[in-house]
């Protein structure tokens, strides 16, 4: 493809590489300024900032401190998802990471179990509707009845009220 038409290729950050048509393997290569804002800090694909690139003017650089206090329930959270094995080997502070994927972990547990619990409400109402036919009851019967039943109270009351 790169031989057929005169194109461009960014190999990475300031280096690109240009074909032009009938040219051998060896390209031209000229260094061109980096696009990447200077401000925002560079990664290479481990999520480790590259040491290509100098670091700030003192030779540090400054994060955010990627620790957290968890409250009483994250802990119960981090127990129960199997994260610890007792509530003792929890340290006082432990990265974000963590919590999110024990929350994460915790929230497709209780799915699952409000499944498993769904499925059971299922079956007891089909075993008591089982149940209900064999007594001859429905709720066709039900609502005649408490309509009847009704109709005679308010019977009962006009003539009452009739006296």
């Amino acid at each position: 493809m790169l031989a057929a038409a005169e194109s461009l290729l960014r190999l990475r950050p300031g280096l690109i590489l240009r074909c032009a048509p009938g040219a051998a393997r060896e390209a031209t290569r000229w260094p061109v300024a980096p696009i990447w804002p200077r401000h925002l800090p560079r990664c290479s694909s481990g999520g480790v900032p590259s040491e290509s690139r100098p670091q700030s003017p003192a030779g540090k650089v400054h994060r955010v401190p990627a620790e957290h206090k968890p409250s009483q329930f994250d802990k119960k959270i981090l127990l129960w998802t199997g994260r610890f094995k007792a509530m003792e080997d929890i340290p006082p502070r432990i990265p974000p990471e963590m919590i999110d994927a024990a929350r994460n972990k915790a929230r497709v547990k209780a799915c699952y179990i409000m499944i498993g619990l769904t499925i059971i409400a299922c079956f007891a109402v089909i075993a008591s509707a089982k149940r209900a036919v064999e007594r001859h009851e429905s709720l066709t019967s039900w609502n005649l009845a408490k309509k009847a039943k009704w109709r005679e109270e308010a019977a009962l009351a006009a003539q009452a009220k009739a006296k």
